[in-house]
């Protein structure tokens, strides 16, 4: 669900299916599953090297940024981000929800990392946001940012976006992020402010099936082209956006603003930053 406030309202709601994934057992997934592939083409996919990507450069680093992580492994990328950023993760467990590729064709608008302690305590979030120019984003929450609450709780904490996600909302606004762990459903939540005023609220809710192949079979027929569908509607839903009227800005406007993020668009590459 999408919920615009300002400038104008506009709202959308769809069912979609995500990966949930154990990152120990990623190789595992394609045993007993004709139409799931893992690091190579089918029906569905899984390639590690569509996350992560803290083996390039980062681009405006704000200060904090690492040097290019040279760890080849998904599970070992993530390890390395979150000892990185002072989480201690080698013997973690993680789960990755996601989009998977779709006949070859991928795009994941915010995929997730939950990481868990040995005795099943969650630890730490990471939210993989990628923008249509294809440009990565991390954004960390650690466990200072954990709170308490029913079950296990969830990761709160809001941030600067400093990254251009959509434009009609400019970068300098912040993310509010609440995310839930995975359990036997989904329940996550990410609000934009300027300042004080909430002007968007995203959220994915959903509950856990198992992934088989009649139910990948299943989803083919109730859910044709997923990762097409999912950015056919963004640009259907910029073009309605439009046509109420809401402001946007160009993505090279505000060059220097769009700060620690991986694959930078040429729009953006070649301009001098602050």
């Amino acid at each position: 669900m999408h919920h615009r406030f300002l400038p104008r309202v506009h709202h959308f709601d769809y069912r979609i299916f995500m990966f949930a994934v154990d990152l120990d057992r990623l190789r595992e997934l394609p045993s007993g599953n004709a139409l799931l592939s893992v690091n190579r083409r089918n029906l569905y996919s899984l390639r590690e090297d569509d996350y992560m990507p803290t083996r390039e450069p980062i681009h405006n680093g704000s200060g904090g940024d690492r040097p290019p992580d040279a760890a080849s492994g998904l599970k070992a990328r993530v390890v390395a981000y979150l000892a990185h950023n002072g989480v201690a993760a080698g013997d973690a467990r993680i789960v990755l929800v996601t989009l998977p590729r779709v006949a070859g064709y991928l795009f994941n608008p915010v995929s997730f990392y939950f990481c868990f302690d040995a005795g099943g305590r969650p630890m730490a979030a990471i939210a993989e946001v990628t923008n249509t120019f294809r440009e990565v984003k991390h954004f960390f929450l650690g466990p200072a940012s954990l709170s308490a609450g029913e079950g296990v709780g969830a990761f709160r904490l809001r941030m600067p976006k400093h990254f251009y996600v959509s434009p009609f909302s400019d970068v300098d606004v912040s993310f509010d992020f609440t995310l839930r762990p995975p359990g036997d459903g989904l329940a996550i939540q990410i609000d934009d402010y300027r300042g004080g005023e909430r002007t968007l609220t995203s959220t994915l809710t959903g509950r856990r099936v198992p992934l088989t192949s009649a139910r990948l079979a299943w989803f083919s027929v109730k859910y044709p082209l997923i990762t097409l569908r999912v950015i056919v509607l963004i640009h259907l839903h910029a073009l309605l956006l439009r046509l109420k009227g809401v402001p946007w800005f160009a993505k090279a406007a505000r060059a220097g603003d769009q700060k620690d993020l991986y694959r930078p668009h040429d729009s953006i590459a070649s301009t001098p930053l602050n």
